[in-house]
């Protein structure tokens, strides 16, 4: 079942809030930026998502294909989201689990997780190594 959670950066600046259901798809993926970062994101439609506060706070950085728009906090450097378009679910948000505030520590541990082979451009399908993820 959805629940609205509340998320931020580590300093506040970046504050949103977003409908999800965390018994549900979560996933990671081994492409260079979130490997790097360690991004561990649950997909949320743009209608499901709401920015707060700190629009001013944000700095975005996109690569390759420009599908994602990689969005941090300027002050603290904290990913909170990303935003894209693909054509299967519209505008989406990317949103950075580990920054919802109100999620439990049992919803996190429960929470499916589904990895993806970005770094080959294979999304549908499972990496060789996932224990570095």
């Amino acid at each position: 079942m959805k629940k609205t959670y509340h998320g931020s950066c580590h300093c506040g600046a970046v504050r949103f809030e977003c409908d999800l259901d965390l018994t549900e798809v979560t996933s990671k993926c081994n492409c260079s930026i979130c490997s790097k970062s360690r991004f561990w994101k649950a997909i949320v439609k743009a209608d499901e998502f709401e920015l707060l506060q700190g629009e001013n706070a944000l700095s975005e950085y996109s690569f390759g294909s420009d599908t994602i728009h990689h969005l941090f906090c300027s002050h603290c450097g904290v990913k909170t989201f990303g935003r894209g378009y693909i054509e299967e679910l519209g505008d989406f948000y990317a949103v950075n689990v580990m920054c919802l505030d109100d999620a439990t520590t049992e919803e996190l541990a429960q929470a499916p997780v589904v990895f993806e082979d970005g770094r080959n451009n294979d999304w549908g399908s499972v990496p060789a190594e996932t224990s570095h993820l």
